[in-house]
């Protein structure tokens, strides 16, 4: 064992007496960085009182269209089959098939008491727009839909760079140390991963204890390799543990090493803390008869992601920080990408869909779950107002319009910001960008986007990066 002199014992002691005194001054304040030997998803206060704990977004990977959800256009029945004079038809992909302004197929009416117009596609969540508030008037950097994924979910159009839920977890930890704190699952019906794939829930350069962790909702194993060895019994497998810890620890001090191996020790602990809690969180056979028909469970179309609506659910209910659950695979017709077929594409999402996310907020609502839980729904572009060319027309991509909605959480329910111009081609009113909304998702989990920061490369990154403002008029 290593021999000091005095001089250098009072300088190793000194020196770890003021690191503890500062790390517990930060720490009160809410916000230490996590550091060798913390625990960098412990929970940690908020800037401000949080009007959420929990995210669920639902990403609707493939670029819905606005204009035949929820941003209903009567211009646009007037104005069908007329040509969109001055448009310019690199907007979209494939200008070589532009055709004609092209009214909804789907028939709009007004619900709930705050009279939102709702497509034909959703007869369930139009009961639940009083919920609901909308943002009518986002728009986007990227007309492919690989950047503008990775603008949805870290701000910036390349990869390599940390996603919201990432920053979430971050800035806040878990309230359930022996679960993920950010979970993702996607397209149940193996049609692939969304483009970019795993980049999309990517911790990029935070610590990768803030990476998001996959789950496959289809099969028996849905989270890969947690089952333990046949034959390791618990206290077995609880001493090789504590072994492998022991050794890690003793290398990371004697090479004072940074807080990635620190990182890898927490993550061996939090598997083994997963095989007890992970298997009940995401055993949805468990839930009675009444909540599988509220999902949709009980049919075939809605089933896939309805499993994944309640895995949700359960993940929250046991403190899980941020879920995203992806509706739709890699492109085209097996996502919402409706390049043809328009009402076939997104008739069949929005069947898949439609019940089991009016089951989710009715359920959360039902449980006293729906105040502190904030649902998103959107995805990574809108569509354009001028019918793609094909045997049963589509629409091509639009970055200058598109739709979301929050509910929950804090949010004014029942009301609609933001406009796009008559036909739905382009925001016009209150035009929202990606960190206005990212600024607002970081403001009901009470946290300063400003002050929510991460040196790397010399300098302090943030989720909104130099931009971003809360759209204080959706939040109650």
């Amino acid at each position: 064992s290593p021999t000091w002199t005095r001089r250098e014992l009072l300088a190793q002691a000194g020196g770890g007496l003021g690191a503890l005194a500062l790390g517990s001054l930060l720490h009160e304040q809410g916000h230490a960085a996590a550091g060798p030997g913390d625990n960098p998803l412990e929970a940690r206060k908020p800037h401000f009182p949080a009007r959420a704990k929990s995210v669920i977004w639902l990403f609707i990977n493939g670029g819905p269209s606005h204009v035949d959800t929820w941003d209903y256009k009567p211009e646009l029945t007037k104005r069908d089959g007329l040509k969109l004079e001055g448009f310019d038809p690199t907007t979209g992909f494939f200008d070589g098939a532009v055709g004609p302004l092209m009214k909804s197929p789907f028939e709009f009416k007004q619900h709930g008491q705050s009279d939102a117009w709702v497509s034909s596609l959703f007869p369930h969540l139009s009961q639940h727009v009083d919920k609901m508030a909308f943002v009518k008037s986002f728009h986007t950097q990227s007309n492919n839909h690989s950047p503008a994924l990775f603008m949805a979910n870290t701000g910036v159009t390349r990869m390599g760079h940390p996603c919201v839920g990432s920053w979430v977890t971050y800035g806040l930890g878990t309230e359930n140390e022996n679960l993920p704190a950010f979970m993702v699952m996607s397209d149940p019906l193996g049609r692939g991963l969304p483009k970019g794939h795993a980049s999309n829930w990517s911790n990029g350069f935070l610590p990768g204890a803030f990476q998001g962790t996959w789950i496959n909702s289809k099969g028996n194993d849905p989270i890969p390799n947690l089952k333990r060895s046949a034959g390791l019994g618990d206290e077995h497998q609880r001493a090789q543990l504590d072994l492998l810890g022991s050794l890690n620890r003793a290398h990371r001090d004697r090479l004072a090493a940074d807080a990635e191996l620190t990182a890898r020790i927490k993550s061996f602990e939090l598997a083994y803390r997963m095989q007890q809690e992970a298997p009940d969180c995401v055993d949805v056979d468990k839930e009675p008869e009444h909540i599988r028909k509220l999902y949709g469970l009980d049919n075939e179309k809605s089933a896939p992601f309805a499993r994944q609506c309640v895995m949700a659910r359960r993940m929250v209910e046991r403190g899980v920080r941020f879920v995203q659950i992806y509706s739709g695979g890699m492109e085209n017709q097996r996502s919402w990408d409706g390049h043809n077929d328009i009402v076939g594409n997104h008739s069949g999402f929005a069947a898949e869909t439609d019940q089991p996310i009016a089951g989710l907020l009715a359920d959360l609502e039902e449980r006293g779950l729906l105040d502190e839980t904030l649902v998103i729904w959107g995805g990574e572009f809108g569509r354009l107002p001028v019918a793609q060319k094909s045997k049963k027309p589509g629409r091509d991509h639009n970055p200058h319009a598109g739709c979301y909605w929050f509910a929950g959480g804090g949010v004014k329910a029942g009301t609609s910001y933001g406009e796009t111009d008559e036909i739905g081609h382009r925001a016009e009113v209150d035009r929202v960008e990606i960190h206005d909304l990212h600024a607002t998702i970081l403001h009901l989990l009470g946290l300063d986007h400003k002050k929510l920061t991460f040196k790397h490369s010399g300098r302090r990154f943030r989720l909104t990066d130099v931009a971003g403002r809360v759209i204080e008029e959706i939040v109650a």
